[in-house]
């Protein structure tokens, strides 16, 4: 596990004002209006007294754009047109410098200096523009972990380093995850152009218990308020790897989330329970360290060739990525670990690091991956980089993989293709269909338990799928947690034609299959 965290971790600062002062702006960026839209809320208002906003655009030290407004109470909206357009785009950052004035009945009173960017992001089809561009998300798990100060940067530096580390190993952005991220660390992602998605540390979070949902609702908003403005955030995720039970909070925060930004997509968690109604983009964690199955594996659930109610129906509708994969573990020492078995030399490292990668590369359904992760941290000893920061491997050849262009960009999903093809399952362990119990044994069998005709009566029965049911396992029915279990089931087949076979299963770690006592296919995990 990892050491905790408490106390004041991020910078705070006291400000002196008058008795008006802008509290909070927001900078809605309308690139094809050649104009800016600012919302702001003022307070200390006295009675009588008339508050109005003066805002001016600034792009390499010349005036481009400038606007005045009388506030309505103490809230107001300005737009301000621009004769200079230049978009914030990911590698190619361009921000303007914005000065605000606020006028209590003509005179200055308060002055607030800051930035924005033009940058749009929208969803067309199954693709995540950024200023209506397929841009492929090439993402790394970053959790702002330091040796020194845990989760404080020991300067700004550090923050800006991380991203260049990043950067130079070929990506182009990071899940934030499991942290909220200092403003210092947002600044210099919207300074060198890197994509990064919001998220907030929910783990250890006691769904069951209502009393724990207004606290993360009231923190996930003042979140979302406080980061609104930055360009780098190019989607928010308030959740990571969660149980079921988590569902409703999910889709309270989600709803809550789109209405208060409309600019960005929400996803509602990364991994594990999808829940809402309408999600606007999905996502999966694969670990899994054979690149061959991994790439079989997801070539059939984006591209349709599998049923929907194997492969998710919604994911085939709304964009899609691999939110974490990856996570080798290199030079793991007594009591660390990567995912996986570790590789035994660098080229092996390479290999598997490579296609992995050109799996998800290759995939046009997919718009982004994220790779687990940028450093060492603790125990966890699968990042690109040591935890003080030290590169573990060749930087030009890790940029060359990343890099490659992506199927992606070439050919974008932007529209939603319709799957026609009848399917019929012969064994089955999902809802839908006549469920079958399966005879099942969690001891070691003689020697021809896969045969036809061994007699498995003494087994137990139980109907699939089988785990341990944690409560983000929804389709386990019967609960197993031994190490090692052995199944069998019988079905017929009427001989008639087809077109495509295959065999679809959900599984950890070593499996085996075998058809009438010939092996089918097995994985080494």
């Amino acid at each position: 596990l990892y050491t905790r965290t408490t106390g004041i971790w991020q910078s705070v600062w006291i400000e002196a004002t008058g008795p008006a002062y802008l509290t909070r702006f927001r900078v809605y960026p309308e690139p094809a209006a050649k104009q800016i839209r600012l919302r702001v809320e003022t307070s200390g208002q006295r009675s009588g007294e008339l508050l109005s906003l003066a805002a001016e655009a600034v792009a390499d030290g010349e005036v481009v754009g400038s606007g005045e407004a009388i506030l309505s109470g103490t809230r107001g909206e300005l737009v301000v047109p621009l004769s200079r357009v230049t978009l914030w785009h990911p590698g190619k950052p361009f921000l303007y410098d914005l000065r605000l004035t606020l006028k209590s009945n003509g005179t200055p009173v308060d002055e607030v200096k800051s930035y924005f960017g033009l940058r749009t992001v929208s969803i067309q089809g199954r693709a995540i523009l950024i200023n209506g561009v397929p841009v492929f998300q090439r993402t790394i798990l970053d959790q702002g972990f330091y040796p020194d100060g845990i989760w404080t940067a020991p300067d700004e530096s550090a923050l800006r380093g991380d991203i260049e580390r990043s950067m130079a190993a070929g990506f182009n952005g990071a899940r934030l995850h499991q942290k909220v991220f200092e403003p210092r660390f947002l600044y210099w992602a919207d300074r060198l152009g890197y994509l990064v998605w919001g998220e907030f540390p929910n783990w250890g979070l006691n769904y069951r218990d209502p009393a724990g949902h207004l606290p993360v609702i009231n923190e996930w908003r003042e979140i979302v308020e406080r980061d609104f403005n930055h360009p780098a955030i190019i989607g928010w995720c308030p959740f990571n790897e969660t149980p079921a039970e988590a569902i409703p909070l999910q889709n309270t925060i989600v709803d809550i989330t789109r209405a208060m930004d409309s600019t960005r997509p929400v996803l509602e968690t990364s991994g594990w329970s999808h829940g809402h109604p309408a999600p606007m983009l999905l996502d999966a964690h694969d670990y899994d360290q054979n690149p061959d199955t991994f790439r079989a594996r997801w070539e059939n659930r984006m591209a349709g060739t599998l049923p929907p109610d194997f492969s998710g129906e919604k994911i085939r509708r709304v964009p899609f990525f691999v939110s974490e994969y990856g996570g080798i573990g290199w030079n793991v020492n007594e009591g660390g670990w990567g995912y996986g078995n570790n590789p035994k030399t660098l080229e092996e490292f390479y290999a598997r690091f490579e296609g992995l990668t050109n799996a998800l590369l290759d995939n046009r359904y997919m718009f982004g991956f994220c790779y687990t992760q940028l450093t060492d941290i603790e125990q966890e000893q699968n990042g690109l980089y040591t935890y003080d920061r030290q590169p573990k491997f060749d930087l030009d050849r890790l940029r060359a993989i990343v890099g490659r262009r992506a199927a992606y960009e070439l050919h974008p999903p932007v529209s939603v293709e319709e799957n026609q093809e009848t399917w019929v399952s012969l064994v089955r362990a999902n809802p839908q269909g006549n469920l079958k119990p399966w005879r099942y044994s969690t001891q070691q069998p003689p020697e021809g338990w896969e045969k036809p005709g061994f007699d498995d009566r003494k087994w137990k029965t139980g109907l699939g799928g089988f785990g341990k049911k944690d409560g983000s396992q929804r389709n386990i029915r019967t609960v197993w947690r031994d190490k090692d279990i052995w199944l069998r089931t019988t079905f017929t087949w009427d001989g008639a034609s087809f077109d495509e076979g295959f065999l679809i299963i959900h599984h950890d770690d070593d499996a085996q299959v075998f058809l009438n006592g010939e092996l089918l296919w097995e994985a080494d995990r």
